[in-house]
């Protein structure tokens, strides 16, 4: 639910109506304790209904949305917070977190210098305050490097390869990448011994990141931006929505999946870095099993598969931090050539019974899913071939066009399409995915994107499911995760699953000095 505006709420209520508001302040903050923060921003949003005038409220439903990454819902509750209260120095800086969630650094600083003008002795604003003017530095140097042209990512890795500057070390004693004619390929064998090795906590050489990173990026380059994956008879497909970086918790998830092969295929909707701790090794493992299995391992974009993303939510610096600068370019790189979308076609047609009269299928009369890891579109006439021939090698999402709605937008309640929850990307509703489906017959839409506290839900009458696939998500969330199997008549199995331990690491432990502030 959008914020009220503050005009159309009681700012003169009965002490009743206090009361009232103050019992609901009290569930909201039981419900925050219990890390059910949709529901406590359910509740202050009752609160407010009674006593629109309390800016405290205003300030906690911001909080709670922050929690929920309704970023652009918080910017909202707090510039209401601050009509009320223009001296309410923690509503300048809660949506100064949002202007640094969003990716908005500069109006982040003047929020930011608001609250020092308020509390000039907080040390820790202070240096928040520094960092993100350093930030905005960096921000500048790389946009001025990209101007003046920097060397492809991928040809200077080859380039250092063939100059002998990336040999495996002698010391190294863990998996040993197979070489096949003089040139490195990959086994299940070492896949399985690359998993053990990092749980050890153990890295693998430069070498071997660079080889898989390279191994997977030769198959991206040769797909489309929308990948077709049949389902063919006695093959069953799993998808699996955002994952984050939870190494531990993704090899619970692949021992409830099971290892890709040609009768079970893998397919990860985005969103495998950032924010955990531990994205390398979910990466590495994701692309290996790519370059092993192309046909059988399936990997789309996500909104953090991308440059300013990995910046502020830590890949970037725990990318760095294990395998170099040069390193984490490779990654960059090849984010870009990940495809943006999948369409999952069972080729055996679906029982009879089970067809309703409100069912879309395929041209050929078969149930078909299109995947993407946010949504749909700003407008309607986009059609699945308008998808497969995004250009997007090289490419960020940016602020608008396909590729940006592909990776940002969420499903709405109510029809017609809306303004993002996030501050990025939009809202769609209903209408509009029904009005998508029925003009490229597709039977539905899977998307990750969102937590859900079930790990899954259905919505838009059927037509829109959101799978998240990181339970417990940055330790606080207290949801489950889940995974989506299809199988070759279109038929879905939800499977849901809780988090499981992992070593003492903190989420966000490579963002830099501004980790706590994007995890408050």
């Amino acid at each position: 639910m959008a914020s009220a505006n503050i005009e159309n709420l009681s700012l003169d209520p009965s002490e009743e109506h206090i009361a009232k508001a103050l019992d609901f302040k009290a569930q909201a903050a039981s419900a925050f304790k219990q890390h059910n923060f949709a529901k406590a921003a359910e509740l202050y949003g009752d609160a407010i209904e009674l006593n629109g005038g309390d800016a405290t409220l205003w300030c906690n439903r911001a909080y709670m949305r922050i929690k929920l990454e309704e970023f652009g819902y918080a910017i909202a509750d707090c510039n209401q917070a601050i009509k009320i209260n223009p001296k309410y120095s923690k509503a300048f800086y809660r949506r100064a977190t949002c202007h640094l969630q969003t990716l908005k650094p500069r109006d982040a600083v003047k929020d930011l210098k608001k609250v020092l003008a308020l509390e000039p002795e907080n040390v820790t604003v202070k240096d928040q305050l520094s960092m993100t003017q350093k930030l905005i530095r960096k921000i500048d140097f790389e946009k001025a490097i990209e101007v003046e042209g920097e060397a492809d990512a991928v040809e200077r890795c080859l380039e250092i390869i063939a100059e002998g500057g990336c040999d495996v070390d002698a010391s190294y004693a863990g998996p040993v990448l197979p070489m096949v004619d003089g040139k490195y390929s990959i086994t299940i064998e070492f896949v399985r011994a690359m998993i053990e090795w990092f749980k050890q906590s153990k890295a693998l050489p430069k070498r071997y990141v660079w080889e898989i990173v390279l191994g997977a990026y030769s198959i991206f380059t040769q797909e489309d931006s929308l990948v077709d994956v049949p389902v063919d008879e006695g093959v069953t497909l799993d998808v699996i929505g955002d994952v984050h970086g939870q190494f531990y918790d993704v090899l619970h998830l692949f021992g409830l999946t099971g290892e890709p092969d040609e009768k079970h295929y893998l397919l990860m909707n985005g969103d495998l870095v950032d924010r955990g701790s531990w994205s390398i090794e979910v990466i590495l493992t994701a692309f290996a099993y790519k370059w092993l299995y192309p046909k059988y391992m399936y990997l789309n974009r996500g909104n953090h598969e991308a440059k300013d993303m990995n910046r502020t939510y830590g890949f970037e610096g725990e990318a760095k931090h294990k395998h170099g600068e040069q390193s984490y370019k490779l990654f960059a790189h090849v984010f870009t050539a990940m495809p943006l979308a999948t369409l999952i076609s069972p080729t055996q047609p679906p029982p009879p019974a089970v067809v309703k009269p409100s069912t879309i299928l395929s041209p050929e009369g078969r149930r078909r899913y299109f995947v993407t890891h946010g949504g749909l579109f700003s407008k309607d006439e986009v059609y699945l071939e308008d998808v497969r021939k995004i250009p997007r090698i090289g490419k960020q999402p940016g602020t608008e066009g396909l590729m940006c709605e592909l990776l940002w937008t969420d499903p709405q309640e109510a029809p017609g399409r809306g303004p993002s929850k996030r501050g990025v990307g939009l809202g769609f509703g209903p209408d509009v995915s029904e009005r998508w489906c029925k003009l490229n017959g597709v039977t539905g839409i899977f998307r990750s994107h969102e937590v859900r506290q079930g790990g899954y839900q259905i919505e838009h009458n059927g037509l829109c499911t959101t799978v998240f696939s990181a339970p417990n998500y940055v330790d606080q969330g207290n949801n489950k995760g889940a995974f989506i199997r299809v199988d070759s008549t279109g038929h879905l199995d939800y499977t849901v699953f809780e988090a499981v331990p992992h070593p003492p690491m903190k989420p966000m432990a490579y963002a830099g000095g501004l980790s706590n502030m994007m995890m408050m």
